[in-house]
């Protein structure tokens, strides 16, 4: 029996403080009756138990409460997705019906329970994203983002009780981490989220190194804070002076951030310039929103030498993920380069929390940008037998992509990831245009659809009506949307492909007044070296194999047959090998039994040993169905060999 109380002295008090929190947060948005409700459902038998410690002995009701508290206060959810992820757990451990909690509360929380249990095995600690259960995660994406906006702060909670965990576990969450979730909380604009992953996963996979780059900020940290004043005094009395109602403070980068920097150019922390950034944030009509943050810019410039290189403008156009502010790189006092991000209230909430503000703020401002990612997550979903792994790399590639802007030849604003090419272009117009895509105009000159597009370009799609997708077009695109249209088309020109090679070799035959006997045409297949038979049938739709030559080959590998079963034939009993017995562990999956009322599939008798209903019997799959031989079939011996 466990003897261990349900929460501990710190536990409880832990729980009490996101509790309080937590009923900040969401209380305008409750109805009068859930928190009474909840509390009654709470006395229920085995409710509470349900929230059972985990294998590190983490509270199941503690983490559920600060992770509901991640989703609120961090993210912006409100009364469903918070009520279903607190009531998620009973249910899950079968404590609680679906029905009873919408009897209590209402649809709305039982169907989102619903979908959090479609993702159980990705909900559950410490789970590694794979292949395996990566099309739940993207079908729960489509289907409700709220959910991944659960586990993206289940995943924050559980790293934050990185201590209490193994080290094995620490890590495994940590890679899975930076895999997925860091770049998924960027993709929605969860840039507070996002830096905090990312710190976490460097201190458990590099604990050295984050050890260092920690101590170090502490360390200088006095200077920094004076020199950050030191430039902020002067910028804030002028934008007084201009009358601006506005917050500014300096804001130390990102401990993973600033280790990518030391990485990636190879020098010591000294010489990182950039560690800070000055943050100007304006009260401002939503009418006047760009006029104030150009006001603020010129203010600045004016003050301290611009480098117009470092310059951001991501007012004009903001970034898929809504993100909205203005950067500029200036020289400041003892000529130290100083990165300053000018925003409002609105645009700041934005970039913190992401998509919730976007919800607050509906109305204000649409995000075409995250609903277009949304239509590639379900275009992908809709692509018949894509490849899961293809899926990992398509949806992962798409998360941190850089952007470059580039319009039509009308003026419309494309956005696409940097390195894209005209081919990508034209399928981000319409798959359409870029399945006939042969070339395009980039500023008036011709190009091929490998040009390499740049920020700015005015382009135009140069198409043809024969022009059809091809194999090397996947190594032209960098969209996952470019992708998956072009492997869904290849697809199905394969599956053309095969029913005409098909449909003419079956012909052929027919003309030529041969029976196919599908063991032998199988074995010649395979003997011609093809991994599977639908290579066979392309190569023939492609005329790289010669069907006269096919039926040539065939007629003799026949006749050799044709000659070996004679000679089976003519053994006596006592030579006889019995075939190689049934493997009786073979699970049901394997087997399938053949009767009168068998329908949907297709099948055929072997001439050779004349099956009748009652016997027993082996079979295997053919290109027009399943062949069934007698278990004791004169030709068994060879057909095992063969397969």
């Amino acid at each position: 029996m466990n003897t261990t109380p349900f929460f501990t002295p710190e536990e409880k008090k832990a729980f009490l403080s996101a509790y309080r929190v937590l009923l900040t947060n969401i209380s305008s948005c409750l109805e009068k009756e859930d928190i009474m409700q909840m509390k009654a459902l709470m006395k229920s038998n085995g409710v509470l138990a349900s929230y059972d410690r985990d294998v590190n002995g983490i509270n199941g009701f503690l983490r559920n409460m600060q992770t509901a508290l991640i989703a609120a206060a961090d993210i912006g959810l409100k009364r469903i997705p918070i009520l279903a992820l607190l009531l998620y757990r009973p249910v899950y451990k079968q404590i609680v019906t679906l029905e009873a909690i919408e009897k209590r509360f209402d649809a709305d929380i039982s169907l989102m329970i619903q979908r959090l249990l479609k993702t159980s095995d990705l909900y559950a600690r410490n789970v590694a994203v794979n292949t395996d259960n990566f099309h739940h995660l993207l079908f729960s994406f489509a289907e409700d983002i709220r959910v991944i906006l659960i586990m993206i702060a289940d995943r924050l909670c559980m790293m934050r009780l990185g201590k209490v965990q193994s080290e094995e576990d620490r890590k495994k969450m940590a890679t899975e981490v930076l895999y997925l979730y860091a770049p998924l909380s960027h993709r929605l604009g969860l840039n507070r989220i996002k830096s905090e992953l990312e710190d976490l996963s460097l201190k458990f996979l590099e604990p050295e190194q984050y050890k260092y780059i920690k101590d170090t900020l502490n360390e200088t940290k006095r200077s920094r804070d004076a020199y950050i004043e030191e430039f902020i005094e002067p910028v804030r009395n002028k934008l007084k002076t201009a009358g601006m109602d506005f917050d500014i403070k300096g804001r130390t980068k990102s401990i993973y951030s600033i280790n990518n920097k030391l990485k990636q150019n190879q020098m010591d922390f000294e010489n990182i310039y950039d560690l800070f950034a000055i943050r100007v944030i304006l009260e401002s009509a939503p009418d006047k929103e760009r006029a104030d943050c150009w006001h603020v810019f010129s203010i600045i410039t004016d003050m301290y030498q611009p480098n117009p290189k470092r310059m951001r403008d991501w007012l004009s156009v903001p970034k898929k993920n809504g993100y909205e502010s203005l950067h500029i790189t200036v020289l400041g006092p003892r000529k130290r380069w100083v990165e300053v991000q000018i925003r409002t209230r609105r645009m700041d909430e934005i970039a913190e929390k992401g998509l919730a503000a976007h919800w607050k703020y509906k109305g204000v401002k649409e995000e075409p940008g995250l609903d277009e990612f949304i239509k590639d997550v379900r275009s992908m979903l809709e692509t018949q037998n894509a490849n899961p792994s293809d899926m990992i790399k398509e949806f992962k590639m798409n998360l941190y992509q850089d952007e470059i802007y580039v319009f039509t030849p009308n003026g419309e604003l494309i956005k696409l990831g940097k390195g894209a090419t005209v081919l990508d272009f034209a399928f981000a117009i319409h798959s359409q245009l870029g399945y006939r895509c042969v070339s395009g105009k980039v500023n008036g000159k011709n190009v091929s659809i490998r040009h390499v597009l740049n920020n700015g370009d005015s382009v135009e799609i140069i198409t043809s009506s024969v022009q059809k997708p091809k194999q090397d077009w996947l190594s032209i695109v960098t969209s996952s949307k470019a992708r998956t249209k072009i492997r869904q088309a290849l697809r199905e020109e394969s599956v053309k492909a095969v029913e005409y090679a098909k449909e003419l070799l079956q012909r052929r035959f027919k003309n030529r007044k041969i029976e196919i006997d599908e063991s032998v045409f199988l074995y010649y297949i395979k003997k011609k070296g093809f991994k599977t038979v639908t290579d066979f049938y392309i190569c023939i739709a492609e005329e790289r194999l010669d069907i006269a030559v096919v039926i040539d080959d065939y007629l003799e590998l026949k006749r050799k047959e044709t000659e070996s079963a004679e000679h089976l034939e003519s053994r006596s009993v006592e030579q006889f090998v019995a075939p190689t017995v049934f493997d009786e562990s073979a699970s049901h999956q394997d087997v399938m039994v053949i009767d009168h009322n068998l329908t949907g599939i297709e099948y055929k008798l072997a001439k050779c040993c004349n099956p009748i209903f009652g016997d027993p019997v082996f079979g295997f799959v053919s290109t027009q169905g399943i062949k069934i031989h007698r278990n004791n079939c004169p030709n068994a011996p060879e057909i095992y060999h063969r397969f």
